[in-house]
């Protein structure tokens, strides 16, 4: 299957951009006739025939189209501080979303290295990773958000801090605290770890604490394995 993403996405028929026009026509060599799939990112997955293959204006007709495609039955939410090497970060955004993410949010920490982003450019390595993996929902992504800010907003939801500090209240397994089809925020710090007073006030505002087992993580690490944990409690 080749996927290709719209947002704009138009039936019965459209153009796609000048990029993924050169993309189709130029790289994937495909003609007037060919199959090729699309994605508007909010679940629908459009079969579509090549009705011209001009290198910038490749424009296709909507075959038939998948409502809800391959939709999880929990949503997670991912709030992970930036690691200093953006490189890492762009690493997280984009397994995570091959595992399966809703939305990412950039958290600015007390110990944070990094305190700026290019939602731009980690929204490419997000796209690009909904494209690879065949994904017909395209996660979202918040800017850098300050923790104290984030903690205190209503979720209709499961809300889990992991971190490498003693408890305040108690730690759980992640995998053993949440339940399939639940939907969870979980929010990953810097690799200095989250402060007590940002433990403390996320424990107040309703999140309970988890590791994530008995190994130490980068941050990065952590947070694509408390993604993994949670798609693993929804496919057990």
């Amino acid at each position: 299957m080749q996927l290709f993403y719209a947002p704009d996405m138009t039936l019965p028929e459209y153009t796609l951009s000048e990029e993924e026009s050169r993309h189709a026509v130029k790289v994937l060599r495909l003609t007037v006739g060919d199959s090729l799939h699309i994605t508007d990112g909010r679940g629908n997955l459009h079969l579509c025939e090549v009705i011209s293959d001009a290198p910038k204006h490749c424009t296709v007709r909507v075959v038939s189209t998948e409502r809800e495609w391959e939709r999880l039955p929990y949503r997670l939410t991912m709030a992970v501080a930036p690691t200093k090497n953006i490189d890492r970060y762009e690493w997280f955004l984009e397994k995570a979303t091959e595992i399966g993410v809703e939305a990412f949010v950039a958290l600015e920490c007390e110990h944070s290295e990094r305190r700026v982003i290019k939602p731009e450019r980690e929204m490419k390595v997000i796209t690009s990773a909904v494209k690879q993996s065949l994904k017909a929902y395209h996660p979202s992504l918040e800017d850098m958000t300050p923790l104290s800010e984030f903690v205190r907003r209503p979720f209709a939801g499961r809300k889990f801090i992991a971190h490498c500090a003693e408890p305040i209240v108690g730690k759980a397994y992640l995998g053993s605290a949440l339940h399939p089809g639940e939907n969870a925020v979980v929010l990953i710090g810097p690799e200095g770890d989250f402060s007590a007073e940002e433990i403390r006030l996320a424990v107040e505002c309703g999140f309970e604490e988890v590791t994530l087992g008995r190994m130490r993580l980068r941050t990065e690490t952590a947070a694509v394995v408390a993604a993994n944990i949670v798609s693993v409690v929804n496919n057990m």
